[in-house]
């Protein structure tokens, strides 16, 4: 009996298996950390980047020159982004302390420094150059390694013993101090009064609001307390 030619019933029926879908890339993490002495003053940043499993495969630190800690802040996430981008890492998480900064790379707050808007624009172009871009705000101590970094940075060129702080953009109550080396403003030059909310924690206040003060301006500080919101 004459054999049948191979027919392409079964292939026809069943198909190709399609292929497996890749694994995701797993995340990289960046703590990052900008700060100054004096607002604007030094200034530097610290990053610290860890792969997949916890490990730290990267500490960079830098010093800027004198600038806002809202700009150090930026720098340091600019330069943890163009670590991973170097070293083809696909997905990245960062953690800052700075809201400021989360907020406004998340869209919820606004740019309006003029200072910040360029460097906002490029992190923002180098973000979406990850398969997987995540930024998150952490409390200070969650980000304490960062930040020895820019310190280090800073005592290294100003020559000093390591233990100083470099400070963020914070006020604290009812306190009036005014940058050392600072030049102080005439005393014909007013600024209208303004209300900037503010967030108290570790015996500080954090502005969440960028504001563009001259050298040696005396602020005065009213507190006002607000009942937490309930869980």
């Amino acid at each position: 009996m004459p054999r049948r030619p191979p027919t392409s019933r079964g292939k026809d029926l069943f198909g190709e298996a399609p292929a497996e879908p890749k694994p995701a890339a797993a995340a990289y993490r960046a703590n990052i950390d900008g700060g100054s002495r004096g607002n604007p003053g030094p200034a530097a940043y610290g990053v610290i980047i860890r792969d997949a499993r916890g490990e730290i495969v990267a500490k960079l630190k830098k010093y800027i020159g004198r600038m806002t800690n809202n700009v150090a802040e930026y720098y340091g996430l600019i330069a943890a982004m163009d670590y991973a981008q170097s070293h083809a890492i696909r997905a990245l998480r960062i953690e800052s302390d700075s809201e400021l900064l989360v907020k406004q790379m998340r869209g919820q707050y606004k740019v309006k420094s003029e200072d910040l808007r360029p460097l906002f624009e490029r992190a923002q172009k180098m973000s979406k150059a990850f398969d997987s871009f995540r930024i998150e705000h952490v409390y200070r101590e969650q980000n304490r390694e960062a930040d020895a970094l820019a310190n280090e940075a800073l005592d290294e060129t100003e020559n000093k013993a390591p233990g100083g702080a470099a400070s963020k953009k914070t006020v604290a109550p009812n306190s009036k101090a005014e940058p050392q080396n600072a030049k102080a403003e005439p005393t014909s030059s007013k600024l209208e009064p303004r209300k900037i909310q503010a967030r108290f924690r570790g015996g500080v206040l954090y502005l969440l609001e960028d504001v563009e003060l001259p050298d040696g301006m005396v602020v005065d500080v009213s507190i006002h307390l607000r009942p937490k919101p309930p869980a």
